[in-house]
């Protein structure tokens, strides 16, 4: 009976999405009917397998494609903590796209190659070996391509094309890594600690090997210099920014790349071939130069999108450091980046449905118009800098500790600096939208309203403060709810029941309990 849970999971997405594509689009209750039953399905089966691991139960389920290759989904430690933010936040983003396409042309469209993606990371996340990591992979790819392009412009189609070139490309390079990998060393499962159990003879192969699919993965984690597809998808509508930045594509880069270090080659080969602080030089140049670059950014999603090429990086350089407290830290930030990000772009999308905005220089004041949507954006970006006690906060703290406990100091001042980039492409972001509104757009409300009061020893009316304009409550309340989460994460980080903790299992795990703790 387990083993159908997790082939379950892929198919309450894969269902409904068949279901959706035959949908006309004035279908509109029933196609609402059948996401959200999905999604919903999702969550409850995610959580009695949380439930069931956590009691010592298996989840596992195999079907041989030829002889000693199998299509493998397990139920592993981290594959929970992935799947877990996904089903959680693939709900949300459910219920938040299906206010913000309201009324758009294409939905059972939309919704088809969307629940397609939600499918394709589910595959990803439970994939018990390589083989099968590959073919949901690439599955992503192809069903995230129809949601980049779905405005149908000419800018929407440019960025579709780019997308489409990197990522099929970088998953022809993890391709060709895998195949080498299999006539290296055999078939073999993603196995806690390591599955390559035996390296002798083959050190060059597997240097060569383990590069060829940092550079496929890569390619979807926005590596620097291979991230250029992301900041042009940021054209795609708000719900899929999302789902590329918080949840699917680039997190599965960053999700595959730890599942290589940790399970496939293990941490003790992967450091014998010298793999891991070259690996921790590629992530921080990627933090430093990404945040240089959204700096420069006036575009909020474009910001944005600079920003999660720098996030995403704490992942692999905590997973590259190798301590267990640093692997602790990349492990949980798979949960706590995509809280963060995913608010961050619900806010961006609210604010260019509601006001039509899209540029920082363009937002002062919303947070008068929009105190809700404009409170999450503040608590989320905040948390993105790391200051306590929001998610990143843990984040930074555990990856600090872990530097220093791997004997790798020269990771602080990289934190140190991009802790202070990131309140420098932030900060300026939240005080901008605190600001009082322009005087234009407080003379705009003011007819509808009382007229003013009376200024203080003048004889002028001074209009009162712009009336309140939140966007729909379907587009509002994801955005509090993930604000909202990515503070108690952090409250309850202690707790036997929390992302973090479950982390710390998956990094003694992979690593052992050397490393110490903060």
């Amino acid at each position: 009976m387990n083993g159908i849970v997790p082939p379950l999971l892929v198919l309450t997405s894969l269902l409904p999405a068949l279901v959706i594509f035959a949908l006309a689009e004035e279908q509109r209750l029933l196609r609402t009917t059948v996401n959200l039953l999905g999604a919903a399905t999702k969550v409850v089966l995610v959580v009695v397998m949380l439930v069931g691991v956590a009691n010592g139960m298996s989840f596992e389920w195999r079907y041989e494609l030829f002889a000693g290759i199998d299509l493998a989904l397990a139920a592993s430690k981290p594959a929970l903590l992935f799947v877990s933010l996904s089903a959680f936040l693939w709900l949300l983003t459910t219920i938040y796209a299906i206010g913000y396409l309201e009324g758009s042309p294409h939905r059972s469209r939309f919704f088809g190659y969307f629940s397609l993606c939600v499918a394709s990371t589910m595959g990803i996340a439970l994939a018990d070996n390589m083989l099968t990591f590959l073919i949901f992979f690439e599955l992503l790819t192809i069903s995230t391509w129809p949601l980049i392009v779905h405005r149908g412009t000419d800018e929407a189609r440019r960025a579709g094309n780019v997308y489409l070139a990197s990522l099929v490309g970088g998953g022809t390079v993890l391709l060709v890594g895998i195949v080498w990998l299999y006539a290296t060393v055999g078939a073999v499962e993603l196995t806690p600690g390591g599955a390559i159990t035996d390296a002798a003879g083959n050190e060059t192969a597997l240097r060569w090997i383990f590069w060829l699919m940092v550079i496929g993965l890569g390619v979807k984690a926005a590596i620097v210099p291979l991230h250029g597809w992301l900041p042009r998808a940021m054209v795609a509508p708000a719900p899929v920014s999302a789902l590329l930045h918080a949840v699917a594509v680039v997190k599965a880069g960053a999700y595959g790349i730890s599942r290589v270090v940790l399970d496939l080659y293990g941490i003790d080969l992967a450091g014998d071939l010298g793999l891991l602080t070259p690996l921790a030089v590629i992530a921080s140049v990627t933090i430093i130069y990404a945040s240089l670059r959204a700096i420069a950014q006036d575009e909020l999603k474009r910001r944005l999108a600079f920003s999660t090429v720098s996030q995403v990086s704490y992942i692999i350089l905590g997973v590259a450091l190798a301590s267990s407290v640093a692997v602790t830290a990349g492990l949980v930030h798979l949960v706590h980046q995509g809280l963060m990000k995913v608010t961050l772009f619900y806010c961006a999308g609210n604010v260019a449905e509601r006001h039509g905005v899209h540029r920082i220089s363009e937002m002062r004041g919303l947070g008068h118009r929009m105190p809700v949507t404009m409170m999450a954006f503040t608590v989320a970006a905040i948390g993105m800098i790391g200051l306590p006690p929001t998610a990143g906060f843990i984040t930074k703290w555990y990856l600090g500790t872990g530097a220093v406990a791997a004997g790798q100091a020269w990771v602080i001042p990289v934190l140190m600096l991009s802790t202070m980039l990131n309140a420098a492409y932030f900060l300026p972001v939240i005080a901008t939208i605190w600001r009082n509104p322009p005087a234009d757009v407080a003379a705009a409300d003011a007819p509808s309203r009382p007229v003013g009061r009376l200024r203080a020893g003048a004889g002028t009316w001074q209009p009162q403060r712009p009336a309140i304009e939140e966007a729909p409550a379907m587009l509002v309340v994801p955005a509090a709810i993930t604000a909202a989460a990515s503070v108690f994460v952090a409250i309850v980080a202690a707790s036997r029941v929390s992302p973090l903790t479950w982390a710390e299992l998956v990094a003694r795990a992979a690593v052992g309990g050397a490393g110490g703790a903060p």
